[in-house]
């Protein structure tokens, strides 16, 4: 084979591999840290760049790829997650806990990130873990349990100004699992059905004390009602007995006024009103069979008013039907 087409075919190869080296195309969201002759030059970001090949590299860098832990030449730029592995905790009231939590990271400047640390996840977990410990240790188990959000708050503000050197911001950090000890967690669910139990007791308190009162109302209003109702009625029942009265009244005054327009005598009209009245009050006396009677002196008094009362009446009607009938003609 001749010498010259080897080399030529060499140098074919050496040139494409140098257009291989020398081409590199980054996709969005990425970016790669490139170092000259082991010193930082410049950082290719997203589309078609060009380097100098075996004079430029890629420095590689760990990083969190498909939620595992890799050395890559490619910095991703998009937020991920960091799981911050469970760890053994003491609350302030000294009980054992284990807890983790997760981070949502995001590199902000790659050039921090490459040379500010060394390997940027360990870091952040670790000093998610310290950060954790000293924050669940100033809490009780009580509080911590309910204060997740405080937690949660209180560790992201910690870990973005620590990060902010290393060029990553920590946008959020979730609590996943808070595990006390066996024996605290059957307390706890101990204390729970007591305090259920309790909170049955005082709504049941409760509703019979609505009932009962509920009750007592029903029965004031049925009570209220029913003397609304016999006030009514007495009221009903008097104003019917007035009107009654009303109509006996004038009943009798218009009696009296054609007894005295029959006599045209005010103290006739008086004595056979007194003698009327005196017989009727004295019928009410002999209406059993061998009652006694003792009648007194006025009776006879009264009674002789009667009969005189009696013939000026038939004096009266004979009169008048005397005037009342002309004179026979002749």
């Amino acid at each position: 084979m001749n010498f010259g087409f080897i080399l030529t075919l060499a140098i074919l190869a050496f040139g494409v591999i140098l257009i291989i080296k020398g081409f590199r195309v980054v996709r969005q969201s990425q970016c790669i840290i490139i170092e000259r002759l082991g010193s930082y030059s410049r950082t290719l970001t997203n589309g078609f760049n060009v380097i100098i090949p075996f004079l430029d590299q890629p420095r590689t860098i760990y990083w969190i790829h498909n939620s595992e832990i890799w050395p890559s030449s490619v910095i991703d730029l998009r937020e991920t997650v960091l799981d911050v592995p469970e760890q053994a905790v003491i609350t302030k009231d000294n009980v054992s806990i284990h807890i983790d939590a997760l981070m949502y990271v995001q590199i902000t400047n790659p050039v921090k990130a490459t040379y500010e640390i060394s390997n940027l996840p360990l870091a952040v977990a670790q000093l998610a873990q310290t950060s954790l410990r000293n924050v669940i240790g100033e809490m009780d188990l009580d509080e911590t349990l309910a204060s997740r959000d405080v937690i949660n708050a209180k560790l992201k503000t910690i870990l973005d100004e620590a990060t902010d050197k290393w060029g990553v911001k920590v946008n959020r950090v979730e609590l996943k699992n808070i595990t006390p000890p066996r024996d605290i967690q059957v307390a706890m669910e101990k204390q729970m059905q007591a305090e259920r139990e309790r909170r049955a007791k005082v709504l049941e308190a409760e509703g019979d004390k609505q009932a009962r009162i509920a009750r007592s109302e029903g029965m004031k209003q049925e009570q209220i009602n029913l003397a609304e109702g016999q006030k009514e009625a007495q009221i009903r029942k008097a104003q019917g007995e007035a009107e009654a009265i009303r109509e006996v009244a004038q009943a009798e005054k218009s009696a009296v006024e054609a007894v005295n327009s029959a006599f045209k005598s005010e103290e006739l009209t008086a004595q056979y009103l007194v003698a009327t009245a005196y017989l009727e009050k004295f019928g009410e006396f002999t209406q059993g069979k061998g009652d006694k009677v003792f009648i007194p002196y006025e009776s006879s008094t009264a009674l002789g008013s009667l009969g005189t009362i009696k013939e000026l009446l038939s004096g009266a009607s004979i009169s008048t039907s005397t005037r009342a009938t002309p004179p026979p003609r002749h």
